[in-house]
């Protein structure tokens, strides 16, 4: 039996985990800064030729990987009994406890993780990786407090083109894509297929194909059923589209790796990162531009786009002072964008014209006694209502849920002619209001404090009195 590991200038704290040929511990650098680091531990006699394989395998993509959401590979050692991987320190533990912790999580929440997931992957994409066992309990957290998402656990990756295909048999049941287990043949796409098994069950709290053993578990997947969304449970219709096209059996009708990194719900573009500011502050100086010119239109479009990307800035930003600061700016946008969406509206309507039905009467007359519709109508006109009120939380939801029932009646055929036209551009204008909702409800989710606060603020965050006028709207 190998003596307790021992790494010259590291001393070793408390064990992290262990699997079937290494261990992983927590331990300290020696030195003047006590450095926390996570070294896997794996023991020499215990390794087969195939473990060999996949630590070799590991060592060499580790040493390869640089990226914000990969875990770091910072050196690697050996000894008589043990090889050392020693990687960057995740205090917040695996997404798998993380989510048991909570139960499930929001979607926003999800949202932001599967951002991270998806820069990773993109990453990966291009340097021909595919990591071929993602599942929760390869995903590390930074901390606790903010998590960042740390895609970890090489030993099954390998490079893979979209048009190479393999045959061995790899990945964990729960998360594997079905081709791997029904066919024994497989490509690249099976990460995509685990994306979205990770997505399902940080929303809803377990894997779809959850089962207590592997016959069963096998028996869901031949079964070739769709995968249903929980009863009762409100997800955006984004997330829904992603969740169910990535969650296809058949991976020639699974959405591809393009169509996923461009994706609405994932949203690459607005992901929180260094740069959200810097995009968001050249935009707005273009709004003013736009609005100093009396170019309303394109000013009200740059002042939403600026939002977009200060919205991300506002999450990324760890100085409470600073997103104070950044925050009431934020909220001076928002209120220039409305002044100016309120002057381009037309100034009245005719008298002789105050009969005519609206778009939205008009639908609902021409609907008669289709119940679905009717009853998704009467859904948004609660959301309206509620946003009318400032109940942004409540009216999203209910804008959700319609839009969610709306859109699949819209695409199945069913609506033609005069209907399908008032429903198209009715739900055009419902999406729009959705989105505005969507950016007042994560604003108003920020503290902001007092003007005083504001100011001091401002100052710490480099907001100066040029930049200051640039920025302020008359």
């Amino acid at each position: 039996m190998a003596p307790r590991p021992e790494l010259q200038g590291f001393v070793f704290s408390e064990k992290l985990g262990s699997g079937s040929y290494a261990t992983v511990y927590k331990a300290y650098r020696k030195g003047e800064i006590r450095e926390a680091v996570a070294i896997k531990c794996v023991e020499k006699s215990s390794l087969s030729k195939s473990a060999v394989d996949n630590l070799v395998n590991e060592i060499a993509l580790l040493k390869k990987l640089n990226h914000d959401y990969i875990v770091n590979m910072k050196d690697f050692q050996w000894d008589t009994h043990y090889i050392y991987i020693i990687m960057e320190y995740c205090s917040g533990g695996d997404l798998s406890q993380f989510v048991r912790s909570k139960r499930c999580l929001p979607e926003r929440v999800c949202k932001r993780f599967l951002q991270q997931l998806g820069k990773a992957l993109e990453y990966l994409r291009k340097q021909n990786i595919s990591h071929m066992d993602l599942k929760p309990q390869n995903i590390l957290l930074s901390s606790r407090q903010n998590p960042v998402l740390k895609v970890g656990d090489f030993g099954f990756a390998q490079y893979l083109r979209p048009q190479d295909g393999a045959t061995s048999l790899r990945g964990s049941p729960l998360y594997m894509a079905p081709e791997i287990l029904l066919d024994y043949r497989y490509d690249a796409r099976v990460d995509l297929w685990s994306v979205g098994v990770i997505l399902y069950e940080c929303l809803f709290g377990r894997a779809p194909y959850s089962s207590k053993t592997f016959t069963e578990l096998a028996e869901k997947i031949k079964s070739r059923k769709p995968i249903q969304i929980p009863y009762g449970v409100e997800i955006s219709h984004d997330c829904r589209d992603l969740l169910q096209r990535l969650l296809q059996h058949n991976p020639d009708q699974r959405i591809m790796f393009e169509e996923f990194f461009t994706h609405p719900f994932l949203d690459l573009e607005h992901i929180p990162s260094a740069d959200s500011y810097e995009k968001a502050v050249a935009l707005v100086l273009e709004a003013v531009e736009k609005d100093s010119g009396q170019q309303f239109a394109d000013a009200v479009r740059l002042y939403g786009d600026a939002i977009q990307h200060f919205l991300p800035a506002l999450e990324y930003e760890q100085n409470a002072a600073k997103r104070a600061a950044m925050r009431h700016r934020v909220e001076e946008y928002i209120n220039r964008a409305e002044e100016l969406k309120a002057r381009l509206k037309p100034a009245s309507i005719p008298a002789a014209l105050q009969e005519v039905l609206t778009p939205y009467q008009e639908l609902v007359q021409l609907s008669g006694d289709d119940t679905h519709m009717l009853a998704a109508l009467k859904i948004v006109e609660e959301a309206e209502r509620l946003e009318n009120e400032e109940r942004y939380e409540s009216a999203l939801k209910k804008y959700e849920l319609a839009l969610g029932a709306l859109i699949p009646i819209l695409c199945g055929g069913s609506v033609t002619g005069r209907r399908h036209e008032l429903l198209q551009h009715q739900l055009n204008r419902w999406m729009s209001r959705a989105e505005a909702v969507k950016t007042y409800v994560k604003i108003n989710s920020l503290s902001l404090s007092d003007s005083s606060e504001v100011k001091e603020a401002e100052q710490q965050a480099g907001i100066t009195d040029s930049l200051r006028g640039q920025c302020s709207v008359q």
